[in-house]
This record gives structure tokens, sequence and C-alpha cells, in this order.
């Protein structure tokens, strides 16, 4: 048996990752250990690399998850016939939120495939 211990925010990387993969938290970490110890030959940058990256995408994830939200209640309100005077404000957090998508998909290309 062996256990690990995680903080409160790497706790929730892992949930986050093992939902996202459809695995439990047990089967995501040791498929990801396993992948890990059979290719030694990575250095920590490469896995810290990975690390920025994923915890960029589910952060992204979250946050289009709110905004998705957010859409929603503004097509509600309008669809009633009711005043959405946070509707361009929605607007403007889907347009920001587009953008850091593509600015972490360009820093992400632009760096050989690591996120920094």
């Amino acid at each position: 048996m062996i256990a690990s211990r995680f903080n409160d925010s790497e706790k929730q990387s892992l949930l986050d990752a093992a939902s996202a993969s459809a695995m439990t938290v047990s089967g995501f970490l040791a498929h990801a250990s396993l992948a890990a110890a059979r290719d030694l030959s990575r250095t920590a940058a490469a896995v810290a690399g990975e690390r920025e990256m994923l915890n960029e995408l589910f952060a992204l994830r979250r946050h289009l998850g709110q905004i998705g939200n957010n859409v929603n209640q503004v097509a509600k309100a309008l669809n009633s016939g009711a005043d959405a005077p946070h509707a361009e404000a929605v607007l403007t957090a889907v347009r920001r939120a587009a953008q850091r998508v593509d600015d972490f998909t360009r820093r992400h290309v632009e760096s050989g495939g690591s996120a920094r």
C-alpha cells in the first residue's frame, strides 16, 4: 500500500483531472505515476511545465463553466421579457476568457509544448 498527502489545491487538481479523465482518483494517480515512472528521462522542468499547463487548463475550464452559467441567466432573463443589465459584463467576460484561451494556446505553441 502506498499513501500520499496533498494540500487542498493539489487535491482539487487531482479531483478535477480524474473527473475530466472519467477515472477514479486512485486510478488516475496510478495511471499518471506509472506513466511518469516509465519515462524517467523527462526533466523536472518538463514535468513542472505540464503541471502548469494542466493547472491553467482546469482553471480555464472552471472559468468557462461559470461564464456559461452567466450566459444562461442572461438568455433566460431576455427570453422572459426581463431586462438583463449585466449582459454587457457577461459578454466582456466571454471576450476575456476567449483571449485567455488564445494567449495560453499561443504561449504553449511558441514554447514548443510547455505552458511557460
